[in-house]
């Protein structure tokens, strides 16, 4: 009895280990983000369209979008687990830390992709798919490669990280509208800030795996600090497009002027780090602009929905 426990006791460890890497290697926070801003997207495009946003398409919708981003991170996983096992903050995932297989992760991965694009294709519609199809493909293909050779890459890996949103939208509409097109802008510019400070946060890691980011590429902090700070301005605008197009009211309008200013507020401080400051303050001045991006885009994006109108005109 005692060795039927044991072993019993054993096979569950490993289930559970297993599913924990499973978890790390979906990149499940990212993954929750990707159907958040995509949820958005479809509640928005279902008000356009006059029908439920929990009409059962939604469901099959966001499973097929989740699917596909862990399937996306578990490639990107697959190509940069020499990378990551340079770097302390991602040393111990599952493919840099050899507890899951190059073979194995490919297969769970290629299946992710492809599955999950296919039963998005068949359930809501064929762009919808196809859209979430090349934001794999652009993610995984071009964007994780191009991360070794350019500081570019930031900008190209801009755009599949933006389309989530109109994914969402087009799972619900079949088409892509200017109003699609304006949550994509959000998303898109929004990106920038966020990621310079993750960037300046880790640029000692990035440089010993030899990812060229911003911080790495030009480390005086003068790029860095121009590109967060340009995109920041652009913010507000931006993410007041919805109102000029009809998309949402005023109440969301004066919202989005708020946590833009907020944005930019910590943005402006984020300069900081051209000025020889400490390491410890310089980190600090890039983790406080970290969180506050965080912090931004769920609440941007909940007072969109929640002062969204409804059958508008184009």
């Amino acid at each position: 009895m005692n060795a039927t426990a044991s072993i019993a006791a054993e096979q569950n460890l490993r289930r559970s280990t297993l599913l924990a890497d499973y978890a790390e290697l979906f990149k499940l926070r990212i993954t929750m983000m990707t159907v958040i801003t995509a949820v958005a997207g479809y509640y928005l495009g279902s008000l356009r369209s006059g029908i439920s946003p929990l009409h059962s398409q939604f469901f099959e919708a966001m499973v097929g979008i989740a699917v596909v981003s862990a399937g996306s991170s578990t490639l990107n996983q697959a190509l940069e687990r020499r990378t990551d096992a340079l770097m302390p903050r991602t040393a111990r995932r599952p493919m840099a830390a050899s507890r899951i297989g190059l073979v194995h992760g490919l297969i769970v991965g290629l299946l992710c992709v492809s599955g999950g694009s296919l039963f998005l294709a068949v359930t809501t519609n064929p762009l919808t798919g196809f859209l979430t199809l090349l934001t794999a493909v652009s993610y995984v293909a071009i964007y994780t490669p191009l991360k070794r050779i350019s500081m570019v890459a930031t900008f190209v890996g801009a755009f599949p990280g933006a389309l989530p949103p109109l994914i969402g939208w087009t799972a619900a509409r079949g088409t892509i509208e200017w109003s699609a097109v304006a949550l994509f802008s959000i998303l898109f510019v929004w990106q920038f800030p966020h990621f310079e400070a993750i960037g300046w946060l880790y640029r000692t890691d990035y440089a010993r795996a030899g990812i060229r980011v911003t911080a790495v590429a030009s480390p005086g902090g003068w790029v860095t600090a121009a590109q967060a700070l340009f995109y920041a301005l652009l913010m507000i605008p931006v993410s007041l497009w919805p109102v000029a197009l009809g998309m949402c009211g005023w109440i969301y309008g004066g919202i989005a002027a708020v946590l833009g200013a907020g944005y930019l507020a910590y943005t402006v401080r984020f300069l900081k780090i051209t000025k020889g400051l400490s390491a410890d303050e310089s980190r600090k001045l890039a983790r406080d602009l970290l969180r506050f991006s965080v912090i931004y885009l769920p609440l941007l994006l909940a007072a969109m929905i929640l002062n969204a109108k409804g059958r508008i005109a184009y």
